[in-house]
């Protein structure tokens, strides 16, 4: 009887072991996981914080392209009909 209780404190310790190796393993992997959020987070409000000056340098590029063409077509309708 002391012997099968042995065996089975032997195999309770190895789970607890094993259960302590995963437990370690799956903190590292949270605290990686957590640092990288972190980071994508960081990267979300700069993204944010440029989209405004994005949007109006989009709207020059806009106006500028729309005068562009109409310049492309008056060229082309002076020399044609002209």
């Amino acid at each position: 009887m002391s012997d099968m209780s042995l065996k089975q404190a032997k195999e309770i310790a190895d789970r607890l072991e094993l259960a302590e190796l995963s437990l370690n393993t799956v903190l590292t992997n949270v605290e990686k996981s957590t640092k990288v959020f972190e980071e994508v987070l960081t990267e979300q409000k700069h993204i944010l914080a440029s989209i405004p000056t994005m949007d109006t340098k989009l709207n020059n590029m806009k106006i500028l392209v729309g005068i562009n063409f109409g310049f492309i077509i008056g060229l082309l309708v002076t020399k044609y009909f002209l």
